[in-house]
């Protein structure tokens, strides 16, 4: 799936999410654009997790004086199909 980010540096998120044992599960996360380090981490990190865990986590992270970040942007791409 696809999200198009909005108030950070990554302009999209690819994700895939799938079902298992009644849960749905993030399989797969790559960021375009952004601090490639970090979002390479938190891409890791949060594959094999489950889709609302992720939200809890990351919804609400700010970058710096930002609104949003690239976190709380993925957190809402999740949330759209939680």
């Amino acid at each position: 799936m696809k999200f198009k980010t909005s108030g950070v540096c990554s302009s999209e998120i690819n994700f895939e999410v799938e079902e298992k044992e009644g849960k749905k599960i993030v399989t797969e996360v790559k960021f375009t654009g952004g601090c490639n380090g970090n979002l390479q981490g938190i891409s890791k990190l949060v594959e094999g997790m489950p889709v609302n865990e992720v939200i809890e986590k990351l919804q609400g992270v700010k970058c710096g004086f930002k609104a949003t970040s690239c976190p709380d942007q993925l957190a809402a791409a999740l949330k759209q199909i939680s």
